[in-house]
């Protein structure tokens, strides 16, 4: 199964990472590839370079968003408690915050 992962870092998460932490980040990724368990992320730029279209009663508005996103990924796991896991293991990493997870309903081949 795939499933989204949305990281949200802490406040106190925030800043810059070192080159330590880079390096840390980069085996991560580097392992869950090699595993097939990470299909693809990327870092996310912050709230202001967003925003989030509604639609209500055939109207659109267009809001700022409320919080940071740091990056999402890809995930590939056999089940919700893998995915818990590769996400227990990217915070381990990361520091302190929220990963938001999603499972990604497959839709089969694309009819044509």
């Amino acid at each position: 199964m795939r499933y989204a992962c949305i990281y949200h870092p802490a406040p106190s998460n925030q800043g810059a990472p070192s080159p330590e932490h880079m390096a840390a980040m980069g085996a991560l990724v580097a392992r869950f590839m090699k595993s097939g368990e990470l299909i693809v992320t990327e870092p996310l730029a912050g709230p202001e370079a967003g925003c989030r279209v509604e639609r209500s009663d055939g109207r659109f508005s267009v809001s700022d968003l409320a919080g940071r996103a740091g990056g999402y990924a890809i995930l590939q796991a056999d089940s919700r408690e893998g995915v818990i896991a590769l996400a227990e293991q990217f915070l381990e990493v990361a520091g302190d915050g929220a990963c938001e997870i999603r499972q990604i309903i497959d839709m089969g081949p694309p009819q044509g």
